[in-house]
C-alpha cells in the first residue's frame, strides 16, 4: 500500500490546468419547432449547462435529414441570421467582393440537437446535351461539390456572397488556444446532440455532466488499419498521446479491424479504421463503453444517417453508450476530416469536446458532424483532481506514476509492477506488459500478460491477455505458435462472446478447407 500511497500524495500536490472556460452566456441551442422531441432535447441541455433561456433558438425546419440547399437557406441559414440579428448578438459588415461577415459576436458555440436536420443534398448539375461527351474530371476532386453537414454549414452561415460549393478554411484549425481568447467573429463551432434514440440524447448529456465530476478514467483501444499513412500516423500518434499520459492503451496493428466481439472491457477510448458498417467489439449485445467514453471510427460516411444503430458508425457508437463521437456525412477525403491525432491532444491538454474537435478539422461548408456535448471536459481532472471512485484507483495510480516518473520509465516500470503485485491488480499488470510490447520487450510482456491473466477475474479480460500474447507471436510471423494459442483460447472460452474473435483469427491464420464439389452438380463449364 505505500506505493499507492505516494500515488496519492503525488495527485493531491498535482496543480490543474487552467483552461479559459466557455460561458454559458456565450452558447445558443438550435431546435426544430416542429419535432417535439427536438425541443426536449434542447431544453434538457439548457437545464444541464445552465444555458440561458433567451439563448434558446426555436425554428421551423423540415423534419426530414436530409434538405435541399435551397431549403437550407430557406428554413435554416436566413431565419437564424434573422435571430442573431434581432437579439443583438452579433454585427455583420460589408467587406467587399460582395461578402458580409461578423466583425462582432457573442455566441462562440451553436449546439444543434434532434430534429435539425442532418444533411445538405448537393444540387443536381445540369445533364450533358444529348450526344455530347461528358465534362473532364476536375483536377481537384472536391470542386463542384456543394453536399454538406448542415452543422459544417452553419460554422460559417453568418459569412453571406462566398461559393456553396468546395470548402471555407477553419481558422481555428490547429489552435492552441481556448476560442474564448481568439478573435474569430465570423466562427461560430457547433455540435450536435443526436442519436438513434431520444433516451441516447438524454443520457449523453447526463454523462458527460457525471463524468466531469471525476474525469474520464479506463482503457484505451486503438485499432490502426494499416491502410494509408496520413491515417495511419493520426492513429500511432494518439496511441503515443495515451502512453505519455499513463493511459493504458491496446493498439492492434493488423490489417483487418479488431474481431466481431474481442474483448474490449472497460473501454473509455476508442479510436478505429477502416470499415463500412459498425463490427467487431461493437457486435456484441452485452458491450458497453464506460460511462462518458470518447469512440470515433474513421470512415467516410460515418454519419451518413444516425437512426439506424446497426449501419455505419456514429450512431451506433453512441447507441453502445459512448457520450461523444465525430463522423462525415458525405465523402469528405481523408485529409478533410478530423484530425485524429490533434483532436486526443487536446483533449487531454483539458479543452472541451467542441474546441477539440473544431482545433482538428481543417475545412468548414464540408462533411463533418461533431456529436455530444460541446462543453464536455472528459480530462478535466487528468490532474488527479476530482471526485474519487473505485473503479478508477488503477488509472490513477497509472497516472500518478506517470506525474512522478515519466522522465524515468525504468522507475516507472519497476514501480508499476511492484504495485500490480501488491494489489494484485490485472489492469495495472496489463499496462505494465503492454508498454514492454511498445518497448520491444516481448518476452518480458509476455510473462507479464500472463500474470495479469491470473489477476483479472472477468473471463472476457483474461481472453483479452491471451490475445495480446497471441498478437505477439502473429507480428513475429510464428504462425505455429499464434494458431496453437488460439486452439487452447477456443478450449477456454469458445463459449463466450469473445470465442467468435477467436474463431475470426482462426480464420485468417488458419482457413478452413473450401467445402467439396457436390456431386449432384454438373461441373462448371470451363471458359475458352
Amino acid at each position: 500500500m505505500r506505493i499507492f500511497s505516494l500515488m496519492w500524495l503525488v495527485l493531491a500536490g498535482f496543480q490543474a490546468v487552467l483552461r479559459a472556460e466557455i460561458s454559458p452566456a456565450h452558447v445558443a441551442v438550435l431546435y426544430n419547432s416542429a419535432v417535439p422531441e427536438s425541443r426536449k432535447v434542447a431544453e434538457l441541455y439548457r437545464d444541464a449547462r445552465g444555458i440561458p433561456a433567451e439563448n434558446m433558438i426555436a425554428m421551423d425546419m423540415p423534419a426530414t435529414p436530409d434538405i435541399s440547399r435551397e431549403d437550407y437557406d430557406r428554413t435554416i441559414a436566413k431565419p437564424l441570421r434573422r435571430q442573431f440579428e434581432a437579439r443583438g448578438w452579433w454585427k455583420r459588415d460589408f467587406q467587399g467582393d460582395g461578402v458580409t461577415l461578423p466583425v462582432m459576436n457573442k455566441i462562440r458555440v451553436l449546439v444543434t440537437v434532434r430534429g435539425v436536420p442532418l444533411r445538405i443534398r448537393q444540387v443536381p448539375k445540369p445533364k450533358p446535351r444529348e450526344g455530347a461527351p461528358p465534362p473532364p474530371a476536375p483536377a481537384n476532386p472536391i470542386e463542384g461539390h456543394d453536399e454538406a453537414s448542415v452543422d459544417s454549414e452553419l460554422a460559417m452561415f453568418g459569412v453571406d456572397g462566398v461559393p456553396t460549393d468546395a470548402v471555407l478554411a477553419n481558422k481555428f484549425y490547429q489552435s492552441e488556444k481556448s476560442i474564448s481568447e481568439m478573435n474569430l467573429p465570423f466562427l461560430v463551432l457547433t455540435a450536435r446532440i443526436d442519436a438513434p434514440t431520444f433516451a441516447t440524447c438524454e443520457r449523453m448529456i447526463r454523462d458527460a455532466v457525471e463524468v466531469e465530476k471525476t474525469g474520464l478514467w479506463g482503457m484505451a483501444y486503438v485499432d490502426v488499419a494499416q491502410k494509408l499513412p496520413l491515417g495511419d500516423g493520426w492513429f500511432e500518434s494518439v496511441a503515443k498521446s495515451n502512453r505519455a499520459a499513463g493511459i493504458p492503451t491496446v493498439v492492434d496493428r493488423f490489417n483487418d479491424t479488431l474481431p466481431k466481439n474481442y474483448p474490449m472491457t472497460d473501454a473509455s477510448v476508442y479510436y478505429g479504421w477502416y470499415d463500412w458498417n459498425v463490427s467487431g467489439p461493437f457486435l456484441n449485445p452485452q458491450f458497453r463503453f464506460r460511462k462518458g467514453a470518447v469512440a470515433m471510427h474513421l470512415h467516410s460516411f460515418s454519419a451518413e444517417q444516425l437512426t439506424n444503430p446497426t449501419k455505419n458508425w456514429s450512431g451506433a457508437l453512441l447507441e453502445k453508450g459512448a457520450a461523444v463521437t465525430v463522423g462525415n456525412v458525405f465523402e469528405p477525403y481523408l485529409h478533410l476530416t478530423h484530425d485524429f491525432s490533434i483532436l486526443q491532444k487536446r483533449l487531454l491538454a483539458g479543452f472541451t469536446w467542441v474546441e477539440a474537435c473544431w482545433m482538428a478539422m481543417p475545412a468548414t461548408s464540408w462533411q463533418g458532424v461533431v456529436l455530444g456535448d460541446p462543453l464536455y471536459r472528459p480530462f478535466k481532472h487528468l490532474d488527479g483532481t476530482g471526485e474519487r471512485a473505485n473503479e478508477d484507483i488503477p488509472y490513477r495510480a497509472l497516472r500518478a506514476a506517470m506525474i512522478e516518473w515519466g522522465r524515468k520509465p525504468l522507475e516507472r516500470a519497476r514501480q508499476v509492477e511492484q504495485a500490480a503485485d501488491r494489489m494484485q491488480s490485472g489492469v495495472m499488470a496489463e499496462a505494465a506488459a503492454l508498454e514492454m510490447v511498445e518497448q520491444k520487450d516481448t518476452a518480458a510482456a509476455v510473462l507479464m500478460f500472463r500474470k495479469a491473466k491470473g489477476f483479472y477475474v472477468n473471463s472476457e479480460d483474461k481472453l483479452r491477455q491471451d490475445f495480446h500474447v497471441i498478437s505477439i507471436d502473429r507480428t513475429a510471423n510464428r504462425k505455429d505458435m499464434a494458431v496453437r494459442g488460439l486452439r487452447e483460447a477456443q478450449t477456454a472460452y469458445g463459449s463466450l462472446p469473445g470465442g467468435d474473435a477467436v474463431k475470426a483469427w482462426l480464420d485468417i491464420l488458419d482457413p478452413p478447407p473450401p467445402p467439396p464439389a457436390d456431386p449432384t452438380k454438373p461441373p462448371g463449364i470451363p471458359k475458352p
